[in-house]
């Protein structure tokens, strides 16, 4: 029982934070009344890796394509 307590005091911390950053750093505003908070979160945020523009997979082919070829691929898909 208590397992099940604490896994759901995490479930609701994490859903909290989610919303939290999508609020109000994701937008690029401060978070009122803790502007400490916003400031961790986007330097958290920019510390993840990240896919770059030409290294993303076209949708639905499962390989990457380069932007002009992405948008080639999808004109002539129209």
């Amino acid at each position: 029982m208590l397992m099940l307590l604490l896994a759901m005091l995490g479930i609701l911390v994490l859903a909290s934070v989610v919303v939290l950053y999508v609020a109000y750093p994701h937008r690029g505003r401060d978070v009122p009344a803790a502007p400490w908070v916003g400031q961790a979160m986007r330097r958290g945020v920019a510390s993840l890796p990240r896919l770059e523009e030409e290294t993303r997979p076209a949708a639905g082919s499962g390989r990457a394509q380069q932007p002009q070829q992405a948008r080639q691929s999808q004109q002539q898909g129209r």
